[in-house]
């Protein structure tokens, strides 16, 4: 059984393991996974590897896998000034469960028990209304768009920007 970092009610976020690189590989690569507001990265594992191998402790890439191990998307966090940014994307047939709202959740409590932060944020595409949605249910608030900020599938996009700050955040029992 591997170690689980990070337990909620349905599901888990597990640190990636280096022998797991080619699952990412896999995701970054599909159109279908990353869906319509995710650059496509187009990435080797011998790619991931080397990004894998010079992450630095404040970077931290999670599976997020139900109860019974099956991965079904990823959680990334990485610091920003003053800040931690956060970004996920799960796997198309098991949006809409809740699952990453229920990820999000963990890994505000994760980083605001464990950094001495004042915000986390996020940014979405500005038609993201799903990714805009779970940002909300969790406590985010939108701070603003910030226009054509994004290169996504041969358009420059506007994105929004959302955080959310320590003394906004109602602390979760995950």
């Amino acid at each position: 059984m591997r170690w689980k970092l990070l337990e909620g009610k349905n599901i888990n976020l597990r640190l990636v393991e280096k022998s797991e690189l080619p699952i990412l590989a896999e995701w970054s690569n599909n159109l279908e996974f990353l869906g319509q507001y995710v650059w496509l990265q187009q990435q080797s594992v011998a790619e991931w590897e080397k990004r894998y191998d010079s992450l630095t402790p404040d970077i931290k890439w999670f599976f997020i896998e139900k109860k019974d191990g099956t991965k079904i998307g990823t959680m990334f966090h990485w610091p920003a000034e003053y800040a931690f940014e956060i970004g996920y994307v799960l796997v198309p047939n098991e949006r809409r469960k809740g699952y990453c709202t229920e990820a999000v959740k963990i890994i505000v409590d994760y980083l605001f028990l464990s950094r001495n932060i004042v915000r986390i944020q996020a940014l979405t595409d500005a038609e993201n209304m799903a990714s805009q949605r779970v940002l909300g249910k969790v406590g985010f608030k939108k701070e603003g768009t910030i226009r054509k900020s994004g290169f996504t599938r041969g358009e420059w996009r506007d994105r929004c920007l959302f955080s959310i700050l320590r003394e906004e955040w109602k602390r979760q029992k995950h």
